[in-house]
């Protein structure tokens, strides 16, 4: 038999394609990163994931490497430059990050001390965001874009930013906001930077489609440009107006979407400028896309282009359309985030356990008083054979029927309906496995993969780690962080640990279409065994709710450094939300709580149920509870399994402890 090997896993998980040279196997098996982009010896992950656990962090951790953010910029701008000699393009490009995509600070601070010998600037959405961006200290000739819905604070704290030097545009979306800024404008006496936002007729692709084209949220038709162009003239602002702005939809799918939109774009632009209009930049909006499967299509979770190709595409389209107009070409600006961001962060969670399809810890034997519809399921799983898989599946599924009929009338005792579902699954599992090596697999027994699929529970919570997979099925790469020497045997769903049914995985990344299983590792006794969650480092973090109150999880921050062990040094940890935390947000006091709990203690200790000491210990074990971590403690949970499988084995008969040891596993 052949032996495993990391190639197997690297095809096997698709890293080389989604990976992009930032994430790779080494020899041992063990998944690394290379924030530089393939180059030096990679970061080896379960290295950072052992100094977590050394720190006394717990899982689930969202690593993020900031070197991959540094990277990511300087590809963008020097693709943009690349594009703009390589086509003798009169302009420059004065990109832009929109911090909505992920606002924590050291994120942005990042990106901006990344882009700053590119003058590379920030996109503010609200008011919130635009308070931050107003107050980085950002290069003196980058851009702020300030895009959103906007009220006075908005546009004053907007003009406050060209006061202080900065060169602050404002984007009409909506043709009232116009009037609002030449009213505060007026008021403080300074002249404003003006941007307006054009509806385009091309519409994005993929699963943000519906946000663009003519009903878009955001953005003049063709009459209020024209019309609030005349306004600025009557005003005297004419040369205010210094930017024109279009966006089709985030993760644009299909490169010929893009050409159109920017093509459309820079004949308004165009048209514009041969009405002595003199705009000075065209805003492409966002939309570069992140290929998170792989394949390099137009499908949902990929992309069907390059970045160069993306940059290459922009600059020669607009400069063959500005040629065609014979006007000059504009500077270009792009609001890319996504595609700066997504790579550099990594969630690690860790596997506490496993459910398998018709496995039980109750005897099944055979006995002479069970019912016909056990003898005859009994019959099929003795019989199976390669020529009658399809006949034996469709008699197993009519006898469970029968026999679920049967119970409902009272006329099946709750032992045998046992015996009928546990030999059904048993059945299902051989005609499955049997069926692997046929030339043609009937579709009904191919779906058996799916139901037949380990549900791997995971510490973590869908819907404050990974939203948009919940919300909108967005598809994230989800790879084991080591053991990729050995061969993965198990089909799997991942479920978390919220007591919502939608609180699990069971769409993964394929190259051909979605795989509704992950190949995965049998567990290891003891042993941990750790999932990551790649390229979440766009709009996840920021999304995240508070189902079930569990809180932002814990996050560390790596640079690379060749001098130190590993070639990598952890430069901060940001503990995750404790319990009291997270509930200070809904307006609940840790210290009113404690009380609470105190008086209803004492209260039961006056009463003789409990003595003193105990009081005391419940009392100290409910406040280290509530301030502790949100999520499951794996080291706590791994000691008290391991007692729970010492009782199991003096009470029980070796099989059934056997099954608990296999299905109770630890939280390492």
């Amino acid at each position: 038999m052949r032996t495993w090997s990391v190639s197997d896993s690297l095809k096997l998980y698709n890293i080389e394609n989604w990976g992009d040279q930032y994430f790779s196997i080494n020899p041992t098996g063990n998944l690394t990163v290379h924030p530089r982009r393939g180059e030096g010896p990679g970061v080896n992950l379960s290295s950072v994931v052992e100094e977590i656990r050394s720190q006394g962090l717990g899982m689930p951790v969202l690593i993020r490497f900031q070197d991959i953010i540094r990277h990511r910029v300087v590809a963008l701008n020097e693709a943009f430059r690349k594009s703009i000699a390589e086509f003798g393009y009169a302009g420059k490009y004065q990109g832009v990050y929109p911090i909505k995509v992920n606002q924590m600070r050291e994120v942005v601070e990042e990106i901006i001390d990344a882009g700053r010998p590119y003058d590379f600037g920030l996109e503010a959405g609200s008011k919130a965001e635009l308070t931050a961006v107003i107050a980085m200290n950002t290069s003196p000739d980058s851009l702020v874009i300030c895009n959103g819905y906007k009220d006075y604070a908005f546009i004053k704290t907007a003009l406050m930013g060209n006061k202080l030097g900065k060169r602050v545009i404002i984007v009409v979306e909506k043709l009232t906001e116009l009037y609002q800024i030449i009213a505060v404008a007026r008021e403080l006496g300074v002249t404003p930077l003006i941007g307006i936002r054009t509806k385009l007729y091309t519409k994005g692709s993929g699963k943000w489609e519906s946000s663009s084209g003519e009903a878009a949220k955001f953005g003049l038709t063709t009459s209020e440009l024209l019309h609030a162009v005349n306004v600025l003239r009557r005003e005297g602002l004419s040369e205010s107006f210094k930017l024109l702005h279009f966006h089709i939809g985030s993760q644009v799918t299909n490169i010929r979407t893009i050409k159109d939109a920017v093509k459309e774009g820079a004949r308004i632009y165009s048209k514009l400028r041969k009405m002595n209009i003199n705009v000075e930049f065209l805003d492409v909006g966002g939309g570069l896309g992140v290929d998170y499967d792989g394949s390099r299509t137009s499908f949902d979770s990929s992309i069907n282009y390059s970045l160069q190709e993306y940059v290459s595409d922009v600059v020669y389209s607009i400069k063959e359309i500005c040629e065609s107009e014979e006007v000059p070409v504009p500077n270009i600006v792009s609001e890319s985030g996504r595609a700066l961001v997504a790579h550099h962060s990594v969630l690690i969670i860790n596997v506490f356990g496993t459910s398998e399809v018709g496995s039980t810890p109750a005897e099944m034997q055979e006995t002479t008083d069970e019912d016909d519809v056990v003898k005859e399921m009994r019959y099929l799983s003795q019989n199976l054979s390669h020529k009658n898989i399809l006949e034996h599946f469709h008699d197993a599924i009519q006898r469970k029927e029968e026999a679920l009929s049967m119970f409902k009338l009272g006329f099946l005792s709750l032992e045998d309906k046992a015996k009928v579902e546990h030999l059904f699954w048993q059945i299902c599992k051989v005609i499955h496995r049997n069926a692997q090596g046929l030339k043609y697999v009937p579709d009904e027994v191919e779906a058996l993969s799916k139901h037949l699929a380990d549900q791997y529970l995971c510490n973590f919570s869908l819907f404050q780690s990974m939203p948009d997979h919940w919300a909108i099925q967005h598809l994230f790469p989800i790879v084991p962080i080591h053991r990729h020497d050995e061969e993965p045997t198990r089909n799997s769903t991942l479920v978390d640990i919220t007591c919502d049914s939608d609180g699990k995985v069971c769409k993964f990344i394929d190259l051909r279409d979605i795989k509704e299983t992950l190949p995965l590792h049998s567990l290891k006794g003891q042993e941990p065994y750790y999932l990551g969650f790649f390229l979440m480092g766009a709009y996840q973090d920021i999304m995240g709710d508070l189902h079930n109150l569990f809180g932002r999880v814990n996050e560390v921050h790596v640079f690379l450094d060749e001098t130190e062990p590993g070639g990598y040094y952890i430069e901060e940890v940001i503990k995750g939300n404790n319990i009291a935390g997270v509930l200070s947000w809904i307006q609940y006091s840790a210290t009113d709580l404690e009380k609470r709990v105190k008086e209803q203690i004492d209260a039961k200790v006056r009463e003789g149920v409990l003595k003193p000491k105990e009081g005391v210990e419940l009392q100290n074990f409910y406040e280290e509870v509530l301030h502790g971590y949100t999520y499951m403690d794996a080291e706590k949970q791994s000691r008290f399994l391991s007692a729970v499988e010492e009782t199991a084995r003096s009470l029980t008969d070796a099989t059934t402890a056997s099954n608990l040891g296999s299905e109770s596993r630890t939280l390492n």
